[in-house]
């Protein structure tokens, strides 16, 4: 749809069995047709080995999204991962001028100082800070429909700044994304706004 709003078409779409490395027809399909930017969905090993065998012919802007595994696809990828860009659904995990974050490095220190911050460990914080709060809201008379009216009637729940709303048809908690990309450094570093022609 995004395309779709700026009069623009794929120029080739492909994929490759889930759970494997095998993803060399995916990479020549996509290096055929000569794209300036790749989105690509899937875990972080073949989008790894797709990138590796691109990168090979051609070097379009290369997208994914948070599934990827931020971390381990980073950590895989070494050096050739500067400039490839990542949608997350959590703030940079190192960024402790957000208060969340700030709050996040508190407990994970208190659990495990040797412990790294990640976008899955703090996605994970968020989530139980979210039961907390439904916790709190029931009280003594916890089952589990109360749990689930806590956190879907709730409107707003407020976690350290960073505001979740769950409703009857959405389950989602949060419509934030944050576009971050992988530095020469090897680290995820916030984009605002990607620049280009579109």
């Amino acid at each position: 749809m995004a395309l779709e709003r700026r009069g623009l078409e794929p120029v080739a779409a492909s994929h490759y069995p889930r759970n494997t490395r095998a993803v060399k027809g995916a990479a020549l399909k996509i290096t055929a047709a000569n794209p300036e930017a790749v989105i690509m969905i899937g875990s972080y090993m073949p989008v790894v080995k797709t990138i590796e065998l691109v990168r090979r012919d051609l070097d379009p802007v290369f997208m994914t999204v948070s599934f990827v595994g931020s971390n381990a696809f980073a950590n895989e990828l070494g050096p050739d991962g500067a400039g490839v860009y990542v949608t997350q659904v959590v703030p940079l995990p190192h960024d402790e001028n957000i208060p969340v974050v700030a709050r996040y490095h508190s407990a994970l220190c208190e659990y495990d100082p040797r412990a790294e911050p990640g976008f899955v460990s703090l996605e994970g914080y968020l989530a139980g800070r979210l039961a907390v709060a439904g916790l709190k809201a029931c009280g003594p008379a916890l089952s589990r429909e109360c749990l689930l009216h806590a956190v879907r009637d709730a409107g707003v729940i407020e976690i350290d700044g960073m505001q979740l709303k769950y409703g009857p048809d959405d389950n989602q908690g949060s419509d934030a994304v944050f576009l971050t990309v992988i530095g020469p450094d090897g680290k995820y570093h916030g984009v605002e706004k990607m620049r280009g022609p579109h």
